[in-house]
């Protein structure tokens, strides 16, 4: 009896708090996704992937514990359409470290949660953990990128920027920064131009880039949705 009340008030928490316009983003979102898929003739996989994808990241935005259970059906199955595209840095960034990542993060959010809005608490960095941040990405992005590179991987510095900053950006996500959106808008576009290179080599990953340019549109609208709910005052970079 008590799973079942735990469940059910996990559910009624969950679609508590939306708003029409977050509502209609989210069914949109995915709408979009599944019928452009099914015009370009994509695998079931790539559909089921990209949509669960989309779900994912608009849930994270609105600061949902739903967002993790999404998130783990999209990590399973995009870590093979990226394996069959020879993006090997984005297939041991989500097997690796999102898919474990995905547990502690929904364990976090859950002791964070706002019981008024039902939604997860968010903040800001201070200035430091800013300079901090960007710089261990860059230092990064360049030791991972000649790895790649090493290994015979399609794109190797592009594949490594994205990787590395979707490492961090997880982290800085979990720990619910509002910086996360902007480390998720470089990660996005990024990506976009590495899936828009094996699409036009003839792979078959249209749901997968549709996916990719849906989270550079969600990255935008959520960085502006939480600017205007961050608390002014600035959070220290750790607690």
């Amino acid at each position: 009896m008590d799973k079942e009340k735990k469940l059910k008030s996990f559910i009624t928490g969950e679609l508590q708090g939306w708003k029409t316009w977050e509502v209609l983003w989210l069914l949109g979102c995915c709408a979009a996704i599944l019928s452009l898929s099914v015009y370009w003739k994509d695998s079931l996989m790539g559909m089921v992937s990209a949509t669960a994808g989309v779900a994912c990241v608009v849930c994270t935005g609105k600061g949902k514990l739903s967002a993790y259970a999404f998130g783990i059906v999209n990590i399973l199955l995009y870590s093979i359409i990226a394996y069959q595209a020879k993006f090997y840095g984005e297939v041991m960034l989500n097997i690796l470290y999102y898919f474990p990542m995905q547990f502690y993060g929904m364990y976090v959010w859950s002791n964070h949660m706002n019981p008024d809005t039902h939604e997860v608490e968010k903040r800001e960095m201070g200035a430091k953990g800013k300079a901090l941040l960007y710089g261990c990405v860059a230092i990064a992005t360049i030791v991972y990128g000649c790895v790649l590179k090493l290994l015979g991987g399609t794109l190797p510095f592009a594949d490594a920027l994205s990787t590395v900053i979707s490492v961090v950006a997880m982290v800085v996500s979990i720990k619910m920064y509002i910086e996360q959106w902007i480390l998720w808008l470089v990660v996005d576009a990024v990506t976009v131009v590495m899936w828009a290179f094996a699409f036009a080599k003839g792979n078959d990953s249209a749901a997968t880039l549709l996916m990719w340019i849906v989270y550079l549109g969600n990255a935008i609208v959520m960085y502006v949705k939480w600017s205007r709910e961050t608390k002014p005052e600035r959070a220290p970079f750790v607690r």
